[in-house]
């Protein structure tokens, strides 16, 4: 348990590193409207497995400018790049994992696709790999992690107290200890995470490669720098294509 002081740094420091996320232009939210932010018209030129982008904590769809702008240039067509938009103050397992279902769900129907490939920064990789871990694998062909907190971070503490997703990202949380039970990467699904050195959200730095899955470290950048990072942005476009 952290002291008194140590949480009001880690409040800090959580709060100008989630504050400091890239300003990029905002792409439809899916829960306001109920509807993938994908354009259906474009489904018979359809050639890529679907992307579904799952933003973290505090964060906004915005956040994916720089990848969805770096698969545009690979190829993919906007009704192939979908980016999730949700309250990320709520429960990992009691609400956000069912709404992101009926959003893949959604993208399945507009898409015609089978399966989705699904990529998650920080709080997003725990709601998405609740997800797939809990019903959703099936419908899931790859899955990426940048910098998610995927066995809890210390800096979570310093919001437990008032806000369910922080408590959801604590070390040996419900949520946490659920996701790492048995089998970390559990079905057909390949996994994949990204991971930094200097990441000052996550702590430990070591909380966020799984059992089974593709682990690259990134160097030394901080949390919301994999987002715009190039050699970052090669390594999953690389992964989707495996």
């Amino acid at each position: 348990m952290l002291t008194a002081r140590q949480r009001l740094l880690a409040l800090v420091t959580l709060c100008l590193a989630l504050l400091a996320a890239p300003a990029l232009p905002a792409q439809a939210s899916g829960e306001v409207s109920g509807r993938a932010s994908g354009q259906s018209s474009d489904r018979a030129a359809a050639v890529h497995t679907p992307v579904v982008f799952v933003h973290g904590y505090n964060a906004d769809p915005g956040v994916w400018g720089s990848l969805r702008a770096d698969l545009r240039a690979d190829g993919y067509a906007d009704s192939e790049l979908f980016s999730f938009g949700y309250d990320t103050h709520q429960s990992v397992n009691e609400v956000l994992a069912g709404r992101l279902a009926t959003y893949v769900d959604q993208v399945r129907r507009d898409t015609g696709a089978a399966r989705v490939d699904v990529v998650g920064h920080s709080f997003g990789s725990l709601v998405s790999r609740w997800y797939v871990k809990f019903g959703g694998g099936a419908y899931v062909d790859h899955w990426v992690s940048l910098a998610g907190p995927n066995r809890g971070t210390s800096t979570a503490w310093a919001c437990a107290l008032w806000d369910q997703a922080c408590r959801d990202m604590t070390p040996g949380s419900y949520v946490v200890k659920n996701l790492n039970s048995g089998d970390e990467t559990p079905g057909a699904v390949k996994y994949a995470t990204f991971w930094s050195a200097c990441d000052e959200v996550v702590n430990p730095d070591d909380s966020v490669p799984l059992a089974g899955a593709l682990n690259t470290p990134v160097g030394c950048l901080k949390h919301n720098d994999l987002l715009g990072d190039d050699p970052t942005s090669a390594g999953v476009r690389a992964f989707l294509r495996s």
